[in-house]
C-alpha cells in the first residue's frame, strides 16, 4: 500500500540522517533528492521527514541489474 493511501498515523517517517544511513549516501545527497522532487518529503519546522516507504520505492525504482556476459 502506498504511503499516500495509508493513514498518516501509520506512516513511518525518517530524518534526512536516517535516510542517508539507509541509502549509504551523504545527507547532502538526500537534500538534493528532496529538493529535486525525486524523493517526497514533508517539512517539519526547518527539517524534512521522508516517508520510509518512499525511500524503499526510490531504491526499487533506481535498482540497476547487472547482466552477465
Amino acid at each position: 500500500m502506498a504511503a499516500e493511501q495509508r493513514p498518516l498515523s501509520e506512516v513511518q517517517f525518517l530524518t534526512v540522517a536516517e535516510v542517508a544511513s539507509v541509502m549509504r549516501v551523504s545527507k547532502m545527497t538526500v537534500y538534493r533528492l528532496v529538493h529535486s522532487g525525486h524523493l517526497p518529503a514533508i517539512r517539519v519546522g526547518r527539517s524534512f521527514r521522508v516517508p520510509e516507504n518512499a525511500v524503499h520505492e526510490y531504491l526499487r525504482e533506481s535498482y540497476v541489474g547487472v547482466e552477465t556476459a
